[in-house]
C-alpha cells in the first residue's frame, strides 16, 4: 500500500529564531533612512528618463496624419493634404507621400487656420464662453492608490490635445504628477508654498494698517513672509514639454505647508487658510491666463487638499471598484462635509454678528470616477457603487489595459505613447479609456461654462 503523501505545513510554520535573528542585519539608524533616500533618488532619476530623450529632457512626440484627422481636427486626410498644398506657409510636418508627422504647436496652428477658414459646422476650437474665467478642477481622494494622478495627468493631455491651454497644479509632495509632466522643482519655493504664504503675508499687512490705526502692535513679517511677498504666480510657473501645458511642480519639503499653514492661522484668526490657493490664482492672472486649472492633491484631506477643493469648480473622485475603496471614499465625502461645513458655521457666526452676508461653498459638479476598472470581475461591485452615489458617479468606468500599464513604466501618458510600439488594437482600446473619460469630463466642463455664461446674461439682462 502506498504511504500517504502529507500536505505540507503552511511556511510560516517551523520558523528557527535564531535563523530568523541572523537575517535582521544591524539595527537601523536614522543615518541609514538618508542612504536609502539617496539610492531611491539616484533609482527615481534613472527610471524617469526612460520617457525622456537621451539628453534627459522630456520631449513630447509629433503625430501622424491618422492621428491628426482621426482624434486631433474633424477633417479628412486627403482634405488636410489639399489645404496643404494650397497653403504652403501653414505647417507641411515631416514625411513624404500620405504620411506625414506633425508637432502639436504645428497642429495648434493648422486648428486656428481650419478654425478661421474651415467649415462653420464643424468644431475646430473647444469650447469656452467668451469672458467666462478658467474652471478650476480637483482631482481628490484621501485614499492612495486609487488613480489620482493619472487621471489629472491624462485629463491635462486630453485638453492639451483637445485645444485648451492647462495649467497643472502638483499639489502632492512626493511630485509624482512633477516627474510626468517632466518638472523640476529644486525646493519649495518652486511649488505652490511661496503662493501661500504671500497670500498670508498680504492678509498681515492690511491687518496691521487696522491694527496701527487703532493703536494697536503688528503683527510680525518674518524673513520667509518678506520674501514671499516678492513672488508671483510667473515665478513658480514652468513650462513643460507639451506647448499648451504649464506647471506649478511639488517636491518633498512642500509637505512643509501642512506645518506652517495652521501656524499662521494661529497668527491671525481672521485670515481665511482654505482660500490662499484660489486667491493666489486670481491675483496671478491664471484664470484668464489658462482655460483649464488641473489640481493634484495628496491622499489626505490636509490644509493643501483643503485649499485645493476649496478652490475647485470640479471636484473629481477617483476610487476601484472594491469595497475597501468605495468604504474610504464614503468616508472621505464625510470628512469633506464635516470639514467645509464647520468652516461655514465658524465664518458665519461672525459674519451674522458683523451684519454682513453669509458665505456658502458650492461646487459646479462632483463626480466619483472609477479607475482601473475589470468588468470581467467587478461590474457587480462596481453597480453597487453606482447605485449608492447615484448622480455623484461617472457614467463611463475607466478601464485598465495594457497600454495603461506599459505607459506607466515609462513615466509617461498614454497619449505621450507612439501607437507604432503597440499592437493596433491595445492602442485603440488604451487610448479609448482615457478619452471616454476626458468625454464625460469636457460635457461636465461645457455644461458649467454654459450655465455661468446663462446666468451672467440673464444678470445683466435685469440690470
Amino acid at each position: 500500500m502506498d504511504k500517504k503523501t502529507e500536505t505540507p505545513l503552511p511556511p510560516y510554520f517551523n520558523l528557527d529564531p535564531e535563523a530568523s535573528a541572523a537575517k535582521l542585519g544591524d539595527p537601523i539608524d536614522t543615518a541609514r533612512f538618508a542612504k536609502a533616500a539617496a539610492f531611491a533618488a539616484r533609482g527615481r532619476d534613472d527610471m524617469a528618463k526612460r520617457g525622456y530623450a537621451p539628453d534627459g529632457t522630456k520631449r513630447l512626440r509629433k503625430f501622424s496624419t491618422w492621428e491628426v484627422c482621426r482624434y486631433l481636427i474633424p477633417i479628412a486626410p486627403a482634405h488636410l493634404r489639399r489645404v496643404l498644398n494650397k497653403n504652403p506657409d501653414l505647417p507641411q510636418g515631416e514625411g513624404q507621400g500620405n504620411t506625414r508627422w506633425f508637432s502639436l504647436e504645428e497642429i495648434l496652428r493648422l486648428r486656428d487656420h481650419f478654425a478661421e477658414e474651415g467649415a462653420s459646422t464643424k468644431e475646430y476650437r473647444p469650447y469656452r464662453p467668451e469672458g467666462m474665467p478658467a474652471k478650476i478642477t480637483a482631482v481628490a481622494n484621501f485614499k492612495g492608490g486609487v488613480g489620482k494622478t493619472s487621471t489629472a495627468a491624462h485629463l491635462a493631455m486630453s485638453a492639451a490635445l483637445d485645444g485648451y491651454k492647462v495649467l497643472v497644479i502638483d499639489l502632492d509632495s512626493q511630485g509624482s504628477m512633477t516627474s510626468i509632466m517632466g518638472g523640476t522643482v529644486p525646493d519649495e519655493w518652486h511649488t505652490v508654498f511661496p503662493l501661500l504664504a504671500r497670500n498670508y503675508a498680504e492678509h498681515v499687512q492690511e491687518d496691521n494698517r487696522v491694527r496701527a490705526a487703532a493703536g494697536h502692535p503688528e503683527l510680525p513679517l518674518d524673513e520667509t513672509l518678506t520674501e514671499a511677498l516678492q513672488v508671483s504666480l510667473r515665478n513658480v510657473v514652468q513650462p513643460t514639454h507639451w506647448p499648451n501645458i504649464d506647471l506649478i511642480g511639488a517636491q518633498l519639503n512642500l509637505y512643509w505647508a501642512e506645518f506652517q499653514i495652521p501656524v499662521w492661522r494661529m497668527g491671525s484668526r481672521s485670515w481665511p487658510l482654505w482660500d490662499a490657493l484660489n486667491a493666489a490664482l486670481e491675483e496671478g492672472g491664471a484664470l484668464d491666463e489658462y482655460d483649464i486649472i488641473l489640481l493634484d492633491t495628496p491622499p489626505a484631506l490636509g490644509y493643501l487638499t483643503i485649499n485645493a477643493l476649496a478652490a475647485a469648480d470640479i471636484i473629481l473622485v477617483p476610487l476601484g471598484a472594491s469595497f475597501l475603496e468605495f468604504d474610504s471614499t464614503g468616508r472621505f465625502f464625510d470628512m469633506l462635509y464635516s470639514t467645509f461645513a464647520s468652516i461655514e458655521d465658524g465664518e458665519n457666526a461672525g459674519r451674522r454678528a458683523a451684519g454682513l452676508p453669509e458665505m456658502k461653498f458650492e461646487w459646479d459638479v462632483v463626480r466619483a470616477v472609477i479607475t482601473r476598472f475589470d468588468a470581467s470581475q467587478q461590474t457587480d461591485l462596481a453597480n453597487v457603487i453606482q447605485a449608492y452615489f447615484g448622480d455623484m458617479t461617472n457614467a463611463y468606468r475607466q478601464e485598465f489595459t495594457a497600454l495603461v500599464g506599459q505607459a506607466g513604466e515609462s513615466v509617461s501618458g498614454i497619449y505621450e505613447a507612439d501607437y507604432r510600439d503597440f499592437n493596433r488594437e491595445t492602442y485603440l482600446r488604451g487610448r479609448e479609456t482615457f478619452d471616454r473619460t476626458y468625454a464625460e469630463f469636457k460635457e461636465l466642463l461645457m455644461g458649467a461654462w454654459w450655465r455661468d455664461s446663462q446666468l451672467e446674461e440673464d444678470g445683466d439682462g435685469e440690470a
